[in-house]
């Protein structure tokens, strides 16, 4: 038997919710053989309110871990925190090296739980550097909003409105993370190839246990994208795989409660509809 081999380039979450941990077990659910190259370690301090810290490994490390990774032969590849310009560009360099065309980024900006960006700068090297690789790109309204280089989203119209700037930039496809945010009846994600847009609905989990949803989702689509499916059969596989995580999710610690990644495949998924906006 040989396995897709699955990439995932971010950094590791210390309470194991988020980051690589969160794309590894991914990775495992889909039957793929998941490989990391760790770009920082995020910590979280219990004494202080579950403060978040980040500390970025030598960037030679980084470039170690992708020469080995890439010698592999990856099958797909995805991209989370980076924590800064110089590591966001040693990142596009192993994506272009590795072959594939399988690739999504996640533009993580934040840690979940803060608002403070990690980098400013991180965003012009999003832009210049991993957006023209990414067969789909899966911002949430926040990092939407800095990547088109307008306020944050709102509505479904200004949803639309981030997602063609965004592909302008380079980026294949689109996936815009509303959720419930909108405040809409259902909760929304947008996905946009280039041509038409579509709304990714599901009910809304009324739910605070959903830490590592993000990297879940994009790591979803990856091992998806791995294993043969087309990209918008791989977004809607994905949204309801990250759906029944959420539904599932369960209280770690006083501070944060993860998303459970082998929900679809032992309750099965909450309902997903598609249709084109």
């Amino acid at each position: 038997m040989t396995l897709k081999k699955t990439l995932t380039i971010a950094g590791s979450d210390a309470s194991g919710g988020a980051g690589t941990h969160a794309d590894l077990k991914t990775f495992q659910e889909y039957g793929t053989y998941g490989i990391q190259a760790l770009t920082c370690i995020a910590t979280m301090d219990p004494d202080h309110g579950w403060r978040h810290s980040v500390y970025t490994l030598p960037i030679d490390v980084l470039k170690e871990q992708l020469k080995t990774a890439i010698s592999t032969g990856i099958d797909a590849v995805k991209t989370g925190m980076l924590p800064n310009e110089e590591v966001i560009q040693v990142a596009a360099e192993g994506i272009q090296q590795s072959g594939t065309n399988n690739v999504v980024i996640d533009p993580v900006m934040v840690c979940k739980g803060e608002d403070e960006v990690l980098n400013p700068g991180n965003v012009d090297a999003m832009i210049q550097y991993l957006l023209p690789l990414a067969l789909v790109t899966t911002p949430n309204l926040f990092e939407a909003g800095q990547l088109a280089g307008m306020k944050t989203p709102k509505n479904i119209e200004e949803m639309k409105e981030a997602a063609e700037k965004i592909h302008a930039l380079g980026a294949k496809n689109v996936v815009i993370k509303g959720g419930r945010s909108l405040g809409t009846e259902k909760a929304i994600d947008l996905f946009f190839d280039g041509d038409k847009f579509y709304a990714l609905e599901t009910d809304p989990i009324e739910t605070n246990y959903n830490h590592g949803a993000g990297c879940t989702f994009a790591a979803s689509i990856t091992a998806n994208l791995a294993n043969g499916l087309s990209i918008q059969e791989a977004v809607v596989a994905s949204k309801e795989f990250v759906a029944a995580a959420i539904q599932h999710g369960w209280r770690l610690n006083q501070y944060v409660g993860p998303v459970m990644h082998g929900a679809k495949n032992v309750f099965g998924a909450p309902k997903v509809t598609i249709k084109e906006i």
